[in-house]
């Protein structure tokens, strides 16, 4: 494939912040807080609205009324799939398609694989073993919307990223533990301005690049040890997105999307690039809300809240989020941790818009969606313990932050993965 045009070179125009107007009202932009505390945007659907960069609205704006519904404040995640995904088209004159590469086409990347390939962008899907032999079977694969309804999406599915060549737009959608494996592949993907859209849970490998102050440029030696992800991916390539949606493989080459359609991103440094614009316009196409954010860092915090918790709670008790955020022992829990790790975040300089009580009432709202370290515990795989929770602890330590609950959990959580990988079991509730 060609290098891209210039427009989607990281050249950052745009700066500041705006949010979507309520009732369709003008468009505000505050200025930024003075002094290193910035305040924390919140992206959940169920807390507060959020704010973005102008360049969102104009991309909700571009597509047809699905994503109109969409483009303005999060709305509830909720509702159904068919609102905000798009029939089989083919991309508009407009707006040409890229070529994307999807490594790491589980359960989250595969829709997002999916939603893509629908609206007709040329996609690359990287998977393995029986996921990807199903997918080469239906040459597509199988998506189930909130609303029951099955789809066979036609897509390229491939075993290797050797077998994918260049390509436009590489989506990470890697667990942190599985990118060092394929490191030195992902070069065979990038062409002179191939974007890398990183799309994990948690806490990143990149979390200081273009961050300023003290900690400038450190490795987060959770998820990167010796700072190896750092030297080998550009920092100039990364674009940051935070996945929301709650998925799951019902089976080998089939998907079951349960909730959500946010995907926010942004650049490392906050401005809002034709780059992004672009990659937010073709997010907004295949069906999902994807406001361009001028905080990438802050906004994970909002995600961050309930992943260090409910994860490593979900997957020692086998619990879904309904009942870990309604049954009173385990909510003094979540609310000590989430304190602690409000702690944390002022301490690197982010302050949260949303209550820890607004926060674990959204998460109950998702209904009984299991995390997907308790899919992992089920399944027999190694959980993204380090950068959902030791990535936390890195901080708390870093910064001189007491955390205790937020040690605890990390602890039992570190045994339990060393359980699963050591023993090679599947730990799954059953019936009596």
């Amino acid at each position: 494939f060609p290098p891209l045009p210039a427009f989607l070179l990281p050249s950052c125009t745009l700066q500041g912040r705006a949010m979507y107007p309520p009732e369709g009202g003008p468009v505000s932009k505050p200025p930024r807080p003075s002094g290193r505390a910035h305040r924390l945007p919140v992206l959940c659907s169920h807390l507060l609205p959020e704010r973005v960069a102008p360049a969102a609205a104009a991309a909700a704006a571009a597509v047809a009324a699905a994503a109109a519904a969409g483009g303005a404040a999060a709305g509830s995640a909720s509702a159904s799939a068919s609102a905000f995904a798009p029939s089989m088209s083919t991309c508009s004159a407009e707006r040409q398609p890229l070529s994307w590469c999807v490594v790491g086409a589980g359960a989250i990347g595969g829709l997002v694989g999916a939603w893509l390939a629908r609206a007709g962008e040329r996609v690359t899907l990287v998977a393995r073993r029986d996921h990807l032999a199903a997918m080469q079977r239906r040459q597509g694969i199988v998506v189930v919307g909130v609303d029951g309804v099955e789809e066979l999406v036609p897509v390229r599915a491939v075993g290797s990223v050797a077998e994918v060549g260049t390509v436009d737009v590489v989506i990470v959608a890697l667990k942190a533990h599985q990118i060092l494996p394929i490191l030195d592949e992902l070069p065979m993907l990038f062409h002179a301005s191939t974007i890398v859209l990183s799309m994990q849970n948690g806490l990143p490998w990149w979390y200081f690049l273009k961050h300023g102050g003290p900690f400038e440029g450190r490795p987060l030696e959770s998820v990167d040890p010796g700072g190896r992800i750092l030297r080998a991916i550009d920092a100039g390539r990364i674009v940051g997105c935070i996945p929301y949606p709650a998925a799951h493989l019902r089976a080998p080459g089939e998907v079951q999307h349960t909730e959500g359609t946010l995907l926010p991103l942004g650049e490392l440094d906050g401005c809002s690039s034709e780059r992004v614009q672009r990659l937010s316009a073709a997010l907004v196409a295949a069906g999902f809300k994807a406001p361009i954010l001028d905080s990438i860092r802050s906004n994970m915090w909002v995600k961050l809240l309930g992943n260090l918790c409910f994860n490593p709670i979900g997957a020692m008790t086998h619990s879904t989020l309904d009942v870990m955020a309604t049954f009173p022992p385990s909510v003094a829990v979540v609310r000590a941790a989430m304190e602690e790790a409000s702690a944390i975040a002022r301490s690197l300089g982010l302050m949260l818009d949303v209550t820890i009580e607004r926060r674990i009432r959204g998460a109950a709202k998702v209904g009984p969606h299991k995390p997907s370290t308790l899919q992992d515990v089920e399944a027999g795989k190694p959980t993204e313990v380090d950068a959902l929770i030791v990535a936390v602890v890195e901080l708390a330590e870093l910064t001189g932050t007491p955390a205790p609950t937020i040690r605890t959990l990390c602890a039992c959580m570190q045994l339990l993965n060393k359980t699963v990988e050591e023993k090679k079991v599947k730990i799954k509730a059953s019936p009596a």
